[in-house]
């Protein structure tokens, strides 16, 4: 037996007690054994079967839909209750539109803030599948030219996402009402606008992001005449590859590009061709699905056959005058973003233009325009 009276510290002048402490090391090293490992075990263990088990999850379906479902930096919470109480019980006079799958309204929420609430009729089919693939394309895209998702309420029967709100409305009532002006610069700077959306959810997003149905009534302006794309109901995520191909075709006739609508096959070009129509709709104020437009005559080829015979054939009447000052700059200009426009509907998807270089070009036309306008 140790006489533990004879060792010690140093400072005691005592030989120290070696063989204790390498026992008590042992000692202490048994206990974690015993004791430790099994609560690390308890701990480790179901964070194991809880990764394993969303990894399982996550392989049966085709897009990957989180459980916090928008994944934003902050989201206030906000209830059904709420919600109705915004708009009045969903009152019909606070509907600002309707869609596919189902209702916008106007709402003032509690402390005043104006919001687009948007509501997914779930008796419809594809309802469910259209909420969570826009809340899937939404999840972390923040861009000036793109609507912010605010937040979204979900239950078993009630889905909704709710969206700044956009006081001076779509793109559509600005270019076919009658008490509705856009003058042409605004026109420009509402199609960089948009441009510049396409560009940054094809080219810099870190999954491209295919709109798949962007037309005038989902180009929304705020009360500075901003736009920003909305609607991502039916958007489309690239994975590996700059192709992917679906088998239900939902986009809107007029809009959609070739390949989309005869194939299913959607890429990137299919937004470039629905942008380039749309430009040609901007500046002449003809919508795709115009009795003047034919089976065999699509607004694209109108375009290709009037636009040698002068701006002042295709452009929207009010938008250009002979009499106007500036009528050959303003004719120049169109000219330009129409040639421009085709090339961005060409019917190779291939042979289309970038987003990238269509912002570039539309901001020479614009610099041209206001600088020969100074010099007039």
């Amino acid at each position: 037996m140790k006489n533990y009276a004879l060792c010690g510290p140093p400072r005691f002048l005592v030989p120290p007690c070696k063989n204790d402490i390498h026992e008590n090391s042992k000692m202490t090293l048994l206990h974690a054994f015993r004791y430790g490992l099994p609560t690390i075990g308890i701990v480790i263990v179901p964070i194991v079967l809880t990764i394993m088990y969303r990894r399982c999850q996550s392989r049966g379906t085709t897009l990957p839909i989180k459980d916090d479902l928008l994944s934003l930096k902050t989201l206030r919470r906000i209830s059904h209750y709420e919600l109705s109480q915004a708009t009045n019980g969903f009152e019909e006079s606070n509907m600002l539109g309707f869609g596919s799958f189902g209702y916008v309204y106007k709402g003032r929420l509690s402390d005043g803030m104006e919001v687009a609430i948007k509501v997914f009729n779930l008796q419809i089919e594809g309802a469910f599948q259209s909420f969570d693939i826009e809340c899937d394309a939404m999840r972390n895209i923040v861009h000036r030219n793109i609507v912010k998702v605010i937040t979204c309420c979900l239950s078993v029967d009630f889905k909704a996402l709710v969206f700044d709100y956009m006081s001076n409305g779509n793109l559509e009532k600005w270019l076919h009402s009658n008490n509705c002006f856009l003058d042409i610069i605004q026109r420009v700077d509402i199609m960089i606008d948009v441009a510049a959306a396409l560009e940054h959810l094809h080219n810099e997003h870190p999954t491209p992001v295919i709109h798949c149905d962007l037309k005038p009534s989902n180009i929304l302006l705020d009360e500075d005449m901003v736009a920003h794309v909305g609607d991502f109901g039916i958007a489309k995520l690239l994975g590996e590859g700059d192709v992917m191909k679906q088998t239900m075709t939902l986009a809107t006739i007029g809009y959609i590009a070739p390949e989309f609508g005869s194939t299913g096959v959607v890429s990137i070009k299919c937004d470039v061709y629905s942008y380039g129509i749309i430009l040609i709709e901007t500046f002449t104020k003809k919508k795709p699905t115009d009795n003047l437009f034919a089976e065999e005559v699509t607004i694209r080829h109108w375009m290709e056959c009037s636009l040698p015979k002068g701006a002042i054939e295709i452009a929207d009447a009010d938008l250009l005058r002979k009499e106007d000052e500036y009528f050959v700059v303003k004719a120049n200009c169109i000219s330009a973003i129409m040639e421009l426009a085709l090339n961005c509907s060409v019917e190779l998807p291939e042979d289309r233009k970038d987003m990238k270089d269509v912002v570039v070009e539309l901001k020479k036309i614009k610099r041209r325009l206001l600088n020969n306008i100074k010099h007039v």
